[in-house]
């Protein structure tokens, strides 16, 4: 990918700069979609602090008036969460889509300037399977990979504010636990990362011995090439899978780690703040409202690394 799309042993952090080449022409759809986001993860925050005035001044208190009050007002905000979130998905969807279709433009155009010398040098069936393949690729980065991240971290930063908010004994807590779950991202996700390389690398090399094999395919039939090529061709298919089964291995083995700490973290701090509400510390619609916000925090914490 590094000779058509982007400089030589390029990492994310040359990557990244290039794509916002793309987005600047769309920078206001960019900040739309920002605005959206934002919106969107502050209602879903708020529904935190509904649910704790649910239960202590609804369902604790006995106040079937006020509890009508409150569904409404829960109702409200699931509403203007909902739209944002329409609004998100559909202007970094349109994204993804237009700024692929730029760059295959842009790649296209770069291929039709390259010099003999680099086709002689390098399969056409690679560069074909790696401007189809990779494009691909990006417009799912662009289009829904990148906004889900970004959503997930601002929604895990500000649910961290809010069960400070709460409860600071019980953020203690959830704080010593997130650098537990935070190792086998950074070391486990490097790992993905290098396996999907490699998958891509592999399709690449398929795509590069379809194009010759069909291009020069008068030449095959004509030595009675078939059933070597076959073989050929069964073995690369065989590597696709090896990689894709190690790559798969490492990204499921993250998910699983990943969910078992956020999971055992909540439970474990849900314990200590039922002991609080016990002894009157806090109130059972903060206990509530604090546990929402660890789950949102896990199930973002839980996104990222995928």
């Amino acid at each position: 990918m590094s000779t058509l799309f982007t400089p030589r042993n390029s990492g994310p952090h040359a990557v990244l700069p290039w794509l916002g080449r793309f987005l600047m022409p769309y920078r206001w759809r960019v900040i739309a979609a920002m605005l959206f986001l934002l919106i969107g993860s502050l209602a879903w925050l708020a529904l935190g602090q509904g649910v704790r005035l649910l239960v202590d001044q609804g369902f604790v208190a006995g106040n079937s008036a006020r509890l009508n009050s409150i569904v409404l007002l829960i109702l409200l905000i699931t509403s203007i969460s909902a739209a944002a979130v329409f609004c998100r998905f559909y202007l970094m969807t349109w994204l993804g889509e237009r700024v692929s279709a730029d760059i295959r433009n842009h790649v296209y155009r770069h291929m039709l300037l390259l010099s003999p010398a680099f086709y002689s040098e390098t399969r056409t069936g690679e560069v074909i399977s790696r401007f189809t393949a990779d494009t691909t690729v990006l417009q799912t980065v662009v289009g829904s990979s990148f906004s889900m991240a970004l959503r997930s971290a601002v929604t895990a930063v500000g649910g961290l504010l809010m069960m400070a908010f709460t409860s600071l004994k019980m953020t203690g807590l959830v704080l010593v636990a997130v650098p537990l779950v935070l190792v086998p991202i950074f070391i486990l996700g490097r790992r993905v990362r290098h396996m999907a390389r490699a998958s891509q690398d592999r399709l690449a090399d398929i795509g590069a011995h379809v194009d010759e094999s069909l291009h020069e395919i008068h030449t095959v039939q004509a030595y009675g090439h078939e059933a070597l090529d076959q073989q050929h061709f069964a073995s690369k298919i065989e590597q696709v899978m090896m990689a894709a089964k190690q790559r798969i291995f490492y990204r499921a083995l993250l998910i699983g780690v990943v969910m078992l700490l956020s999971i055992s973290a909540v439970t474990l701090v849900g314990w200590v703040g039922a002991l609080d509400v016990l002894q009157e510390r806090i109130t059972a619609g903060e206990l509530t409202a604090f546990l929402f916000y660890a789950v949102v925090v896990a199930g973002s914490v839980a996104t990222i690394s995928e």
